[in-house]
């Protein structure tokens, strides 16, 4: 990857392009700009939602072509903001698990491009759109990308020893970096798969695709690109699998690497 400069280059949000609460710094920002500008399909690659996404997309002043949010769920034009891909499950088995496992979970559902229905209130969320409080029956009105779970009444170590081995019907999960997060998705979809259909679509080599990310939703992407990079503050697993470890997020690790070609 010193000598090829990278064809499609798959960025992480939170922990990767900027810290989760705080904007891009200039030089990300500068650099990003310089990869779309030279060519290069740069797809921003997130947990976030659409509408999450939608704000780092337009702070980095991108204005035309792909972003995959919720995991790789939603496949988003982001010259329209209209979906081109959802690929959703029916939330009502795995609620009935996850209720039955931690009373106390607060659960939500996306509303693609209009906002989320939850069953209370949880930290962190980013409540654009439209924010329901809803009952759990409510959750399964529709199919839904993605079914969030907070877990106020124990740890992160705690909630990962309860799920243990647990399969969701017809959805996977993957949990959070520090709190007692998770995220249930459709059964296969991830970062990796959703990268590995957009890579078919737009007819680019293996061999020139580039991701960087930082968290346990970054390992199937990690694993599926040619070159994979790790930030400094990634999980443990993450560096694990990736090719190369970058400085930090607080240090634009990002940058450092992208500004090889760039």
């Amino acid at each position: 990857m010193d000598a090829a400069r990278p064809e499609l280059i798959a960025l992480d949000v939170d922990g990767t392009l900027l810290e989760t609460g705080s904007p891009a710094s200039p030089r990300v920002r500068a650099v990003v700009r310089a990869a779309v500008e030279a060519g290069a399909h740069v797809v921003v690659t997130t947990g976030r939602t659409l509408l999450s996404a939608r704000l780092v997309l337009e702070e980095l002043g991108l204005a035309e072509g792909n972003a995959l949010c919720s995991n790789g769920a939603v496949h988003v034009d982001i010259s329209t903001w209209e979906p081109r891909a959802l690929h959703t499950f029916d939330p009502v088995p795995s609620v009935g698990v996850l209720r039955e496992l931690f009373p106390d979970m607060v659960l939500s559902v996306e509303k693609v491009g209009i906002g989320t229905w939850a069953t209370g209130y949880y930290p962190g969320s980013f409540r654009l759109g439209e924010f329901r409080f809803v009952e759990d029956r409510d959750l399964g009105r529709e199919p839904t990308t993605r079914l969030n779970g907070w877990w106020p009444g124990g740890s992160l170590a705690e909630m990962v020893e309860v799920m243990g081995a647990v399969q969701l019907p017809g959805a996977g999960w993957v949990h959070g970096e520090h709190e007692p997060w998770l995220v249930a998705s459709k059964h296969g979809v991830s970062k990796g798969w959703a990268l590995e259909r957009l890579r078919e679509q737009l007819g680019i080599p293996h061999a020139a695709t580039l991701a960087v990310g930082d968290g346990y939703n970054d390992l199937e992407m990690l694993s599926w690109a040619g070159h994979s990079v790790a930030m400094g503050n990634a999980v443990d697993a993450a560096k694990a699998v990736a090719d190369e470890i970058a400085p930090d997020v607080t240090a634009d690790g990002v940058a450092t690497v992208l500004e090889r070609w760039f």
